[in-house]
């Protein structure tokens, strides 16, 4: 009975702050559309996206705040928006299927494989081809890499999570030394900034033409992810529990891995690596719901949209008209927060 009422309060608060989190999203779009270094009113941010939305007509005297509004900040807010969920959607699953609470969406290597084809298709000239190359060799790069580690985790008794994880990191190191390398040999500069955008992350390139398919797969992601939750439950207490309890352990983990290859991979093609928020986030959302990853993937997406706009916010907002790296605001903000995730879990500081 006692257990019943506890799941009953548990649901009820789930819905609560996911309620919650999904209005202040709401507030939080419109908001952060109107804020920037050139400040747009909230009422008249309001009513050029209404504007754009029903196709109506702007005057002469307010085309460029219009402009400013729906095609610089409303993309960038929405990818913003979008890859937040991801991250953490993401982060999720990978924690339940590695069984590492210290694992993110980039410990498979996935990022660093994304490094490394943008970094070539710098270096070979193709940004001739025009601006989406980059992003394409990122995204194919990621898979690639996902492929690679996938392979090379995977022995006659198939992929566990421990040999997924050591190598996953093992490769990221080997993607990051291909990557200096292929930095070092550049015949000239663009190299460099391709890979400190992806290694710090940012939104500053954001497009409407980028917006609809980062948006469907990281739609795809939370989906399957979400009528996975049980499935999750199950392997993240290890594949004997999994076996008995009729879940096939391993190959769940093998449909997650490709799930998660190609939503990082979108996600990474379109912002860069971005750290933190696919490691803090679910850990920040299960203290909030509890340990159940039906409550938790409810509650994630829009917990990590909502971080990731007013990440967005900050980074162009500080130092205008510069904008400071996602990946740098991530980590200052991350590495406290996990600091005091751990010490609440009494990992720190000679509490346990």
């Amino acid at each position: 009975m006692g257990a019943h009422i506890a799941q009953t309060q548990r649901t009820r608060s789930t819905a609560i702050i996911g309620t919650v989190s999904g209005l202040l999203l709401l507030i939080s779009i419109p908001t952060a559309i109107a804020l920037g270094g050139s400040l747009v009113s909230l009422p008249t941010t309001v009513d050029h996206l209404h504007t754009a939305l029903t196709a109506g007509t702007v005057s002469a005297e307010d085309l460029t705040s219009y402009q400013i509004v729906w095609q610089v900040r409303t993309p960038r807010v929405l990818l913003a928006a979008i890859v937040g969920a991801g991250l953490s959607t993401v982060g999720v699953a990978i924690q339940a299927m590695v069984r590492n609470a210290l694992a993110d969406p980039f410990v498979l290597g996935v990022a660093s494989g994304a490094s490394v084809g943008a970094v070539t298709v710098s270096v070979a000239g193709g940004l001739a081809l025009g601006v989406y190359a980059t992003s394409v060799g990122a995204f194919v790069g990621a898979l690639v890499a996902s492929a690679l580690v996938y392979l090379a985790a995977t022995s006659a008794a198939g992929v566990t999570s421990l040999r997924l994880v050591l190598t996953g990191v093992a490769m990221a190191f080997g993607f990051q030394a291909l990557m200096s390398v292929i930095v070092y040999f550049a015949p000239h500069g663009e190299a460099t900034g391709t890979v400190l955008f992806w290694l710090m992350g940012g939104f500053g390139g954001a497009t409407w033409d980028e917006v609809p398919l980062v948006a469907a797969t990281v739609v795809f992601g939370v989906v399957v992810c979400g009528l996975n939750s049980r499935g999750l439950d199950v392997i993240s207490l290890g594949d004997d529990t999994s076996a008995a309890l009729g879940v096939n352990g391993r190959r769940l983990r093998g449909l997650l891995f490709a799930v998660v290859a190609v939503t990082t991979g979108a996600m990474v093609a379109v912002s860069g690596a971005i750290g933190f928020v696919g490691l803090v986030m679910p850990h920040v959302v299960r203290i909030l719901v509890g340990a159940s990853h039906a409550r938790v993937l409810t509650v994630a997406p829009l917990a990590g949209a909502l971080f990731m706009v007013w990440v967005d916010v900050a980074a162009r907002t500080v130092v205008a008209p510069r904008e400071l790296p996602l990946g740098a605001i991530t980590a200052l903000v991350g590495v406290p927060v996990f600091l005091l995730l751990l010490r609440r879990r009494g990992y720190l500081f000679g509490s346990r």
